[in-house]
């Protein structure tokens, strides 16, 4: 349990030598603050002993400087005012701890994302802006005290689920490094999307052939155990310490297979192959493909005529030499305990069917880039050649039609899915090379050839007479006596319809996010973005960290990407990974509940809130305690104490409540105040920032890790102070970084809203905002909306207001 008395304000205050750095960066030259009039400013703010502003605080030249002003003048708090604390915070901190200092006695005011960038053509206000941003950061650092992080030791195990290239990359870099992986897959072999490719690009290599030895690597490594045909069912736990619950579902097929295939020719029973799109038929007992890993077959008990223990037939089981087939396997439960878990759990293929106008599913000659890799390739349903469904005839001209599924307003789906343009001209080079007469017909959008050897490999399909035109189809007809395909629509290029006659029309499918990438973001507390992938604590710096310690990704889960990329991010996913087990402990972030025990009455709220089960309670004893390691650092727990009987480490009720009367001090009634969850709101804001997004310069932004953290009384002292407006914002419902710690910012919200209602007061003044970490014109929308808000909110209302939430903080 962590305790601590209750800090005096007073004796703090008195001891505070602030020292305030205004950084230049991206703030003068590219923005609009006058940086040195907000150092002036700053110096003449209470306990502030030095402001100066420079160039780059950042660089080694400021950070030294930093360094040198902590001893010669004797600083015990440093606020930096340039950009985003999720930027450099990390940054200043060591720099402060290299000086002597603690490094939670620092402070950020983000003056470039959230100021400069955003209120380019307003140079005052976004200078008064400013100010008001460092006077907020001045006012919490005064407040902040020092603090101690926990160690937590680390399991030196790991889990990769996912068993594709990523995650086998992945799985094979921790093995070789020493560490014991288990490597989870929920179909029966694991190669992933990569074993049903015929050829890669820009090289033309067989895919088979590079994947296949991994494959039988990992397969045989001795500090790999794979999983296959089994799923995560549960994880518990925290970084360094995960408990996981895997279900491995039964082959009915034991390890003493030799995978001879003799079950396979006397199983009567026969349906589609999952592994050839529909193109070719399996039977219920079956082994995915030839390369399979592991090899052992399975049966498919839902096709399977054996029910229930009923057996009608046993036609397997008299095949098998080895009596291999054992009907009577069940589920099997596997607990797990690992360090790091790394996911890389790919990505599905758009299904074409749901735009009609391209005739799939209805027309037999259009088909999917997927399955078209099926046809052409040596092991797939035509032996490797190239005909078309419907006759089975190779067809005398092919269209390819790019960016089905992606970069579309129609499905929804706006992002380009990376690989598609080469993916096509991969495959019209494989036809050109079999099949030299074939006419080819490319319809695209754009052309996006930015790698390594793309480009050439696009000149070469043009060279080959590749015809490429500028514009997708509005429509695809069949003729109905040759089954031949019509294609019309526009060339963007030449401003002319087009109408080409072709014998088969290959749709480019995009890549999304999986169907179960749900399931996967509950059980390990992850966020994603707007497109469903997971999302990345940060994508410049880190970029396959989730923001769940302790946890990464690889490969498509993240984003669309090809091999290439795949591989280079499992890597890097398996280094992150390694350098936490390496260690052997990590350190728990000094951003824990801080309890006061005599003010606690033991009424369990907190333990009901907290999305990580971290506090228990004793009744008997009357007390609560912390289980650090476990904690996320929300602060819902110390938001839903009615009693003051727990309050968040650097987010202390008084430090909030400063910057809330810093921010209200002057003009209060014209201002909005916007408390913004550190993962994804303030991120949004962050974002609004960097693409340089116009709103209002009426609203300031305090940061908290979790809208959980904002208690009633935040927004109660706000109005209370005189503010015009207040916004409450954080990550969208069911994809808070804290698992569902926002709903408990709903529910404080929804009774603010009612009291407003009662007390006669407009509650359009409390607006809840849900924003992603990339919708930064989502934030900036609402900014502009709220300013109409502060506009229409005449002087009575707002005393009114005041005069409301300030009795309702007295008690009375």
């Amino acid at each position: 349990m962590t305790e601590k008395k209750e800090p005096e304000a007073k004796q703090n205050m008195e001891e505070a030598r602030v020292g305030v750095y205004v950084c230049h960066c991206g703030l003068n030259i590219a923005g609009s603050v006058n940086c040195e009039e907000v150092a002036k400013f700053a110096a003449t703010l209470p306990h502030v002993v030095l402001a100066q502003d420079n160039r780059y605080t950042c660089s080694d030249q400021g950070q030294e400087g930093i360094k040198k002003d902590i001893k010669e003048h004797r600083l015990n708090r440093v606020v930096v005012a340039s950009c985003s604390p999720r930027l450099h915070e990390p940054t200043f901190r060591k720099t402060c701890e290299d000086g002597g200092l603690n490094k939670y006695l620092f402070e950020m005011a983000n003056i470039r994302e959230h100021c400069s960038w955003v209120h380019l053509y307003d140079h005052e206000a976004a200078t008064e802006k400013a100010k008001d941003l460092v006077k907020m950061a001045v006012a919490k650092a005064v407040l902040l005290q020092p603090a101690e992080e926990v160690e937590v030791p680390i399991n030196r195990k790991a889990l990769v689920i996912g068993g594709g290239v990523a995650g086998i990359q992945a799985a094979l870099d921790l093995a070789d490094t020493g560490y014991t992986v288990y490597l989870v897959e929920k179909q029966p072999s694991i190669g992933g999307m990569m074993a049903r490719i015929d050829k890669t690009f820009p090289t033309m290599d067989c895919s088979i052939c590079i994947l296949a030895p991994k494959m039988s690597d990992a397969g045989h490594h001795p500090r790999i155990e794979l999983l296959t045909n089994s799923e995560v069912a549960e994880v518990k736990g925290y970084i360094g310490n995960f408990h996981v619950k895997v279900t491995r579902k039964p082959r009915y097929v034991t390890k003493d297979c030799s995978a001879c295939g003799e079950c396979v020719k006397v199983c009567p029973i026969i349906a589609p192959s999952e592994f050839d799109v529909g193109l070719a038929t399996r039977h219920a007992i079956y082994t995915p493909f030839a390369q399979a890993v592991p090899a052992t077959y399975l049966i498919d008990m839902d096709l399977c005529l054996n029910k229930e223990g009923v057996i009608v037939c046993d036609k397997c089981v008299k095949a098998c030499e080895r009596q291999a087939v054992k009907y009577e396997m069940k589920p099997e439960p596997v607990d797990l305990e690992v360090g790091t878990i790394i996911v890389a759990t790919g990505a599905d293929v758009f299904d074409p069917s749901t735009l009609p106008h391209y005739g799939y599913g209805k027309l037999p000659n259009v088909i999917t880039s997927l399955e078209f890799e099926r046809l052409i390739n040596a092991g797939g349903p035509s032996g490797g050649h190239l005909i078309r469904p419907s006759d089975k005839e190779i067809p005398k001209s092919v269209a390819f039609v790019q960016c089905v599924g992606s970069r579309s307003d129609r499905n929804g789906r706006l992002y380009c899915s990376n690989v598609c343009c080469m993916n096509t001209i991969k495959d019209s080079l494989l036809i050109k090379e079999h099949w030299p007469d074939t006419e080819i017909y490319v319809f695209y959008v754009d052309i996006r050839a930015y790698g390594k050897g793309f480009e050439d490999l696009y000149n070469r399909a043009r060279k080959a007479g590749v015809k490429f035109i500028r514009g997708l189809p509005a429509e695809i007809k069949e003729d109905k006596r040759t089954r031949n395909l019509w294609l019309m629509g526009e060339n963007t290029l030449q401003k002319e319809l087009y109408k080409i006659n072709v014998g088969m029309a290959i749709l480019s499918v995009g890549l999304e996010a999986r169907k179960d990438s749900e399931t996967i973001q509950r059980l390990l507390t992850l966020s994603r973005n707007q497109d469903g992938f997971f999302l990345e604590a940060h994508p410049k710096l880190r970029p396959v960290d989730a923001a769940t310690g302790g946890v990464f990704f690889a490969g498509c889960a993240e984003s669309p990407k090809d091999i290439k990329d795949s591989v280079t991010q499992a890597s890097a996913a398996a280094a992150r990974a390694g350098i936490l087990m390496a260690k052997g402990k990590v350190t728990v972030e000094a951003i824990t509940p801080i309890v006061y025990p005599e003010k606690c009455t033991a009424c369990g709220l907190c333990t009901k809130v907290c999305p990580y089960n971290a506090i228990t309670l004793n009744k008997e004893k009357k007390q609560i305690t912390i289980i650090e390691a476990a904690c996320g650092g929300c602060g819902t727990c110390s938001a839903e104490c009615p009693f003051g009987a727990l309050t968040q480490s650097h987010f202390t009720d008084e430090q909030i409540n400063a910057q809330i009367d810093a921010v209200t001090e002057h003009d209060a009634h014209k201002k909005v105040v916007a408390f913004c969850c550190n993962w994804c709101s303030y991120a949004g804001a962050d974002f609004a920032g960097v693409s340089r997004m116009q709103y209002p310069p009426n609203v300031r932004i305090i940061r908290t890790m979790c809208s959980g953290r904002v208690s009633q009384k935040f927004v109660e002292r706000t109005f209370a102070r005189g503010a015009a407006a207040v916004m409450v914002t954080g990550c969208h419902l069911g994809d808070c970084h804290y698992i569902n710690a926002n709903y408990q910012t709903q529910k404080r919200v929804e009774r603010l809203w009612k009291k407003m209602e009662q007390s006669g007061l407009n509650k359009e003044r409390l607006q809840l905002l849900w924003v992603s970490a990339a919708e930064g014109e989502r934030f900036a929308s609402k900014v502009r909306e709220m300013k109409a808000i502060v506009e229409r909110a005449t002087s009575e209302e707002v005393e009114k207001s005041r005069k409301v939430f300030e009795k309702a903080l007295s008690g009375d």
